[in-house]
């Protein structure tokens, strides 16, 4: 049986244009790799993050924008459909600063970045006095913070489960354990798995992440992609001590604090280390004191998805049409935008986002 989409890797990203195309009343096959395959989806650190985002490209910063504002409406479609709770928090985040030079740098960046959005970039400058008020278990040696009132946070596992069961009671098929070997266009596309498995599909979405890298040149994409490795730590269960998430630390909804994370160019090596955990809980434990006591239940690390700019790649296939690469590594904060936007990318319809900037024309 032929469907009118094949979107090739099941994380965040595949299956959150999986959602928005099943909602147009399309018709869905998505393909996901096994347990070893490398998972962003399941290691990330769940910031729905508009701050420091688009420094250099303004269209990257009123991207986020976007899907951070449709995020909220987005998280309570999918709790009512599968009774899955993602944990959105739109509170405002902390980018917390350790000196006054750093805070007046990126103050004055922001500031810059504010005048490209038309005033659109909603931030305060907290002091150690002001930023005591709002988190009490701050540490002394953090000088300041700011404060965007657009960033918050998510259960970014939860919402993995509530996008996969939605997209299964939509009616749309999820097959796992899948290894594409190769793609071939002949009026439609016909996808060839490791096991023998074929789907046939009018288009192809590629949102495998990593593994776009094998399979992309061989469909048209230069996909110049390459991993970074994150590291994170997870305490204990505790009572609220965190009222907002930064880039440092954040309490997640089931009560624990998720710390982290590093930012490593160590290739496909997606190990934990001593170097790197020790180095997360010292800066946690500099911003936030309370936590030297606390007890480490979990640490973990996945590989981000990074283009040679930081920003996402959207592009159609010159030599294979109907054939589309999807890759970026803000799959959490973006997961609204291309579950509502992309079907109108997609599709060519008037609504449709435009994504020029974002092509890799760029490269």
């Amino acid at each position: 049986m032929q469907s009118d989409y094949a979107i090739i890797g099941g994380g965040v990203v595949g299956l959150s244009v999986a959602w928005g195309l099943l909602k147009r009343g399309f018709t869905v096959t998505v393909i996901d790799g096994d347990d070893g395959s490398f998972r962003a989806s399941r290691g990330n650190f769940g910031l729905v993050w508009v701050q420091s985002k688009g420094m250099n490209q303004p269209r990257y910063a009123s991207w986020s924008q976007q899907s951070a504002e449709a995020w909220r409406g987005f998280s309570d479609e999918l709790t009512d459909n599968t009774g899955h709770d993602l944990g959105l928090e739109q509170k405002g985040g902390y980018d917390l600063h350790f000196s006054e030079e750093t805070l007046e740098a990126t103050v004055a960046k922001y500031e810059k970045l504010k005048i490209e959005l038309g005033g659109d970039y909603p931030y305060e400058v907290l002091g150690h006095n002001a930023l005591r008020k709002e988190e009490p278990e701050i540490g002394p040696k953090v000088v300041g913070a700011i404060l965007h009132h657009q960033d918050g946070h998510a259960n970014p596992l939860k919402l993995l489960k509530a996008l996969a069961d939605d997209v299964r009671r939509m009616g749309g098929t999820v097959l796992n354990g899948k290894h594409v070997k190769s793609v071939q266009r002949n009026g439609v596309f016909r996808i060839y798995c490791n096991d023998g498995t074929e789907i046939e599909a009018g288009k192809t979405v590629l949102s495998a992440g990593l593994g776009a890298t094998k399979l992309g040149p061989s469909m048209g994409f230069k996909a110049p992609i390459r991993p970074q490795r994150g590291q994170v730590l997870i305490t204990e269960k505790l009572p609220k001590i965190l009222n907002r998430p930064s880039l440092i630390a954040r309490q997640v909804d089931e009560g624990g604090i998720q710390i982290g994370a590093t930012n490593e160019e160590v290739g496909l090596d997606d190990r934990v280390t001593t170097h790197g955990m020790a180095k997360l809980a010292a800066e946690a434990i500099a911003a936030f004191p309370v936590l030297e006591k606390v007890q480490l239940v979990r640490s973990w690390s996945a590989l981000r998805i990074l283009s040679p700019d930081g920003l996402p790649i959207y592009q159609e296939s010159s030599e294979m049409l109907g054939a589309y690469l999807i890759t970026c590594h803000s799959g959490i904060t973006l997961a609204a935008a291309h579950a509502h936007l992309l079907p109108d990318w997609l599709e060519k319809t008037g609504q449709a986002p435009n994504l020029e900037v974002f092509s890799e024309d760029r490269f």
